[in-house]
């Protein structure tokens, strides 16, 4: 088995009002039940918006931290499972059921390292 990163991505920017927002949460709690009931659900979660990133880098011995995200874009990761499936072919079955329920936000699928697994 390996595990797959499941990636939301989404625009920057205020979330849809409850009458979108609604239906796109209980689509995607019934894919995570399907996952979990699947048993190939690892874990998942939701990410405050880039404004609550901090970054900390190296330079030049120093450690610094600045607040904001480590790339400006007009997108940004909202949220991810992380699931553990045979092969690319079940990790995109899964995507395409989340993408289905996030309706147009695309789902980035990833595989980790097989050394990810411990």
């Amino acid at each position: 088995m390996t595990y797959y990163l499941l990636a939301m991505h989404q625009p920057v920017g205020d979330p849809p009002p409850p009458e979108v927002l609604d239906p796109i949460m209980r689509d995607l709690g019934a894919v995570k039940d399907e996952m979990k009931a699947a048993g190939v659900w690892v874990f998942d979660g939701g990410l405050h918006g880039p404004e609550a990133s901090t970054v900390v880098r190296m330079r030049d011995g120093d450690v610094l931290t600045t607040d904001g995200p480590y790339a400006e874009g007009k997108e940004h990761l909202g949220g991810f499972a992380i699931i553990d499936v045979p092969d690319l072919d079940a990790a995109l079955f899964w995507a395409r059921k989340e993408a289905a329920a996030v309706r147009l936000l695309p789902i980035e699928v990833r595989p980790f390292h097989d050394w990810a697994q411990g």
